[in-house]
């Protein structure tokens, strides 16, 4: 856990810092006018009930919302291969950079799930996937498709599966 959290404060930008003071800054503002009007008791209430909800779904949601304006893209599966004499699929797919600016990088991962043909498992297992690999790509252009060829080993799962491709670029 120690890892992940030091790897996404590491992971965040300029544009990350800037969001979370100004989230920070609002919320102040507002629990500065909740006590200025301390008085009127239910305005009061109300203010400090949007500036805790302010400061505790600000920074989710305005993180989501910056990374999928700043680091648009589209990934999408062109072909699944099981290997028949080495326990490997290799996934092959494209990425595109649909964004206005240059990618450093970009961590590329597919993950694959069990499909069980009922709904409410198919959900369960799509938030824990039984296998999952990941790789590097370096400098992506603006509008430019780059291939991508990940080959997920071991694998020795013999029922039904679905296949994921999800990137996360900076």
């Amino acid at each position: 856990m120690k890892e992940k959290l030091l790897a996404f404060i590491h992971g965040l930008t300029n544009y990350d810092y800037a969001l979370f003071g100004g989230i920070f800054i609002v919320f102040l503002l507002l629990l500065l006018t909740a006590l200025l009007l301390r008085k009127k008791h239910l305005l009061s209430i109300i203010i400090l009930l949007l500036s805790m909800i302010t400061i505790f779904i600000g920074p989710v949601v305005g993180y989501i919302q910056l990374h999928k304006t700043l680091y648009k893209h589209s990934c999408k599966i062109t072909d699944v291969k099981e290997l028949q004499f080495t326990p490997a699929v290799v996934v092959t797919g494209t990425l595109t950079n649909e964004s206005k600016r240059d990618f450093h990088t970009c961590k590329i991962t597919v993950k694959l799930y069990k499909v069980s043909h009922n709904a409410i498992l198919d959900r369960l297992f799509m938030l824990n996937p039984f296998q999952k690999m990941s790789i590097i790509e370096k400098d992506i252009l603006k509008n430019e498709t780059r291939a991508v060829k990940i080959i997920v080993e071991p694998f020795d799962y013999k029922n039904d599966y679905n296949v994921s491709m999800g990137a996360d670029c900076r």
